[in-house]
């Protein structure tokens, strides 16, 4: 069907990947910390969107584009590392929120975190390049329709990773219900986001033009 193979193994691979620790655990962790559940859901939400333009465009073609054209990979890489960096020292600069004071701008606060996290998978083309290495391994050379095998093996990945997410925005809001109340610890949090946003903005600008 579709011409996709090893549809299990796969799925094992995806689950394995979406559950170790990176950038993305991190910032659903980070910010179920400072806005409990509801802030971890939107990061993983919106990583998962961010991650899903990068499907549609491995379907499409894009990411190939992005392989093949130095001058495209470089535009990409320099507007996904400067976000990065910018957001990175807005979380630093930032002051914390009084715990009693987090319902009041909830709204704007969550759509802040989630289009975050769009914008840091959508912007890396280190997320384009591995979805076009990854998805291409189940999917035969002779496919009628490799555009939709593409998508629907997206789709897949995309699914269990959004669910571990949650799982841990669950567990780390539980966690840090306490943490929440200090305004000292608040404080730390921003500044691990903010360092780590810094650090993968280097790292997305230091990336070898192909």
């Amino acid at each position: 069907m579709l011409g996709i193979h090893e549809i299990g193994l796969f799925i094992l691979s995806g689950v394995l990947l979406n559950i170790t620790p990176g950038p993305d655990s991190v910032y659903v962790i980070g910010r179920s910390m400072q806005m409990g559940w509801r802030g971890g859901a939107a990061a993983a939400l919106g990583i998962s969107c961010g991650c899903f333009v990068h499907v549609a465009g491995a379907a499409i073609g894009l990411s190939a584009l992005l392989m093949a054209s130095s001058t495209a990979f470089s535009i990409l890489k320099l507007l996904g590392a400067a976000y990065l960096v910018v957001t990175g020292l807005q979380m630093l600069l930032s002051r914390p929120v009084p715990a009693s004071a987090i319902d009041e701008p909830v709204r704007s606060s969550l759509r802040r975190v989630f289009l975050q996290g769009v914008f840091t998978n959508a912007l890396n083309p280190k997320v384009a390049l591995f979805f076009l290495a990854f998805l291409p391994q189940f999917v035969a050379a002779d496919a009628p329709y490799k555009p939709l095998a593409f998508l629907t093996l997206g789709l897949i990945f995309i699914f269990t990773g959004t669910l571990w997410c949650l799982v841990l925005a669950a567990f780390a809001a539980r966690a840090a219900h306490r943490l929440r109340q200090s305004e000292g610890a608040i404080a730390w949090v921003n500044r691990a986001l903010g360092g780590l946003f810094i650090y993968l903005g280097i790292r997305v600008a230091m990336l070898e033009t192909r």
